[in-house]
């Protein structure tokens, strides 16, 4: 079974083929030639999600899936959230990110954080959505180089270690977008076995 993963983005694109195992052919927006950045103008994960995957149907007739991720912090009202990836600023980097994240934090006690994926599936016209949580908590400085984004200060609960000193496989097993990925894929391999 092939679909689209409205996404250029190498990790994420390597994690969900890892988690799917090969049991969907998933392609990328450069396979299909889209090379626009399609803009996230949602107020919420769900909505960016399906902006980027009516995108992809709307302009190429492909059935299609997206996710829209963010770390929600408790302490500063669930931010950084759909503002993740651009958190300090339009030009960032995942490293100002966390400087700015880690600098919001400074001198609070409350450190609870969780990681949420929303992915939005068109499939034979029809919407799905499929959900991923991970909660854990914001360390004081960084540690580990595994992953991306916000990883080394994300430390799930039940782990000592962060996302970012977890090996990939183990994280792959647990995280936000591993839950969501694994709902999809079980709900597509169920499509492709009753149709």
């Amino acid at each position: 079974m092939k679909i689209v993963f409205a996404t250029n983005n190498e990790h994420k694109l390597d994690e969900i083929t890892k988690i799917s195992r090969g049991k969907l052919e998933i392609l990328s927006l450069s396979d299909i030639n889209c090379h626009e950045e399609i803009p996230e103008t949602g107020d919420t994960l769900k909505e960016n999600a399906l902006i980027k995957a009516k995108y992809v149907k709307d302009k190429f007739g492909l059935d299609c899936f997206a996710d829209d991720t963010g770390l929600e912090v408790d302490a500063l009202n669930n931010a950084p959230g759909i503002y993740s990836s651009r958190y300090a600023g339009p030009n960032c980097d995942p490293e100002d990110n966390m400087q700015k994240l880690l600098q919001d934090l400074h001198g609070l006690k409350n450190r609870k954080a969780q990681f949420r994926t929303v992915i939005a599936l068109i499939l034979n016209g029809k919407e799905h959505y499929f959900e991923g949580v991970v909660k854990g908590e914001i360390i004081h400085q960084k540690k580990g180089s595994n992953g991306f984004g916000y990883d080394p200060i994300f430390k799930p609960i039940g782990y000592d270690k962060t996302f970012g000193e977890l090996p990939e496989e183990i994280k792959n097993s647990l995280s936000h977008r591993a839950i969501a990925t694994q709902k999809l894929v079980d709900f597509l391999l169920k499509q492709k076995t009753e149709g």
